[in-house]
């Protein structure tokens, strides 16, 4: 990179640096919610609220067939 374009680009690298972070955050934050070990936590964690009777069989079959969409999509 020639000496003048660094010398104008250095006011944006902070601002640079902040885009990439938050795309890394992004990224990290959507492998978190695809990887298979989350989606058997929650896949998990519907089974023992169904078995509390907190939340209907209805209720369990559509947030797992959400949560397996959110998985593959």
């Amino acid at each position: 990179m020639e000496p003048l374009g660094l010398i104008l680009g250095l006011p944006f690298a902070p601002l640079r640096g902040l885009i990439r972070l938050a795309e890394l955050l992004q990224e990290q934050a959507e492998q978190e919610l695809r990887s298979p070990a989350a989606v058997r936590r929650r896949l998990e964690e519907l089974a023992e609220a169904r078995a509390r009777g907190e939340i209907s069989e209805e209720e369990e079959a559509a947030a797992a067939e959400r949560i397996l969409t959110e998985m593959i999509a």
